[in-house]
């Protein structure tokens, strides 16, 4: 219908420009607004946007190697203490029109390596984190195809998104991005379904001839009440030899997300996940029989005013089993308990956010005289169970 009424005004518009009255005049002036406006419509928009973040945290433990990361893997980003550090830098080129839309999203900096280790370019600071395109079918039908950030957790890699700063070691022993084919159903405004099929986890190739399943479903039982269900299923074995025998393993993540937002300034969150592997993972070794880990995290964010918040997380994040990265310095399996509270101020029209951060991570001890512990400390020795940091997050966006 919008190409039919384009060339209908098209032709009236010659013959209303030899009308020699003002109302004609008029109408001549109105239609052709009528028609760069349509198309505009067509022809889609750009929108650039992006942000920076730096930060300085201290340790109260003062370990020599001014590491957060203890053992392994204790945190995410957030590695170093007792330094100003670069986070990321994000640049984001989003293209859209009427039926569809495309986002070229590219990340610089020290970060950008770590959530992109599987795609990072020539192993410099410089990475894809999304590559993707979507087409609109129907108004309630659509299809994505190409690098996109995974659809498991409640946190998500860019710092302005989430209220804490540091990570959640949910968001950490979960997938980060997916490169594939997925599909989105609305059957309202308030249920969606997706599916799609991916290459191996947070890789732009796949490192075997299996494809993984991905899917969510989302409903809103009432409303600011958001809930979504996620899975990944995929066998993340290496293939054993150049002809690509694909060997038996099978990974899977169970993952509950949901924030109720119950007044203007008060909101409630949810991440609960159950994951398992069985065999190789991507060449790093795994069990013979599935073994499986968990966790789940409670998040409880208040604005106090319009530009200050303040938010607490609670987490608990249980490795017993060792198949995920968390393993205590004689590589096996453990569990923590983490409390993070956070501060939210708000500064240039919200361009700039400034973020105090307490966080400690617990952990129980090992037993075994001259037995080491998770974290080092100011002598180098490994002699601590637990960590206390603090520090602020200083974030621009644009």
């Amino acid at each position: 219908m919008k190409k039919v009424y384009c060339t209908v005004l098209s032709l009236m518009v010659p013959f209303l420009t030899f009308a020699k009255s003002g109302d004609d005049k008029k109408a001549v002036k109105a239609d052709t607004i009528i028609v760069a406006e349509v198309e505009e419509e067509a022809q889609g928009a750009f929108a650039f946007s992006g942000y920076l973040d730096s930060y300085y945290m201290a340790n109260f433990n003062k370990p020599a190697s001014r590491s957060n990361m203890g053992a392994t893997n204790a945190r995410v980003f957030d590695q170093k203490s007792g330094q100003f550090s670069l986070g990321l830098v994000q640049t984001k080129v989003v293209y859209t029109n009427a039926k569809s839309e495309a986002v070229v999203d590219l990340t610089f900096g020290p970060n950008a390596n770590l959530g992109n280790y599987g795609n990072a370019l020539f192993n410099t600071a410089l990475a894809i984190k999304q590559a993707y395109f979507t087409y609109k079918f129907t108004d309630k039908f659509s299809m994505t195809a190409g690098q996109f950030g995974t659809h498991i957790g409640y946190e998500v890699i860019d710092a302005p998104a989430n209220f804490n700063y540091s990570l959640s070691n949910l968001f950490n022993n979960g997938p980060f991005y997916h490169a594939g084919l997925k599909a989105t159903y609305a059957f309202s405004d308030r249920a969606s379904l997706m599916v799609g099929l991916v290459n191996n986890v947070d890789g732009l190739g796949d490192n075997n001839r299996k494809k993984g399943f991905i899917s969510q479903l989302y409903f809103k039982p009432v409303e600011n009440w958001n809930v979504y269900l996620n899975y990944i299923g995929s066998n993340e074995a290496n293939s054993i030899d150049s002809t690509g025998k694909q060997p038996d393993g099978f990974y899977q993540v169970f993952d509950l997300t949901t924030s109720f937002q119950i007044t203007p300034k008060f909101l409630l969150g949810l991440n609960a996940a159950y994951g398992s592997q069985k065999g190789d993972y991507q060449g790093y070794g795994g069990p013979v029989d599935s073994e499986s880990w968990s966790g789940f995290a409670i998040y409880a964010n208040s604005a106090l005013t319009d530009n200050f918040g303040i938010g607490a997380r609670y987490e608990y994040f249980n490795n017993d089993n060792g198949v995920r990265g968390l393993l205590t310095p004689a590589g096996l399996g453990t569990k923590v308990n983490s409390v993070t509270l956070t501060g939210n101020i708000s500064l240039a029209d919200g361009h700039i956010l400034v973020k105090p951060e307490f966080r400690l991570d617990a952990y129980p001890k090992v037993k075994g005289a001259g037995e080491a512990q998770q974290f080092q400390d100011s002598d180098g020795n490994w002699t601590k169970n637990s960590q206390t940091t603090f520090g602020l997050a200083f974030i621009y966006k644009f």
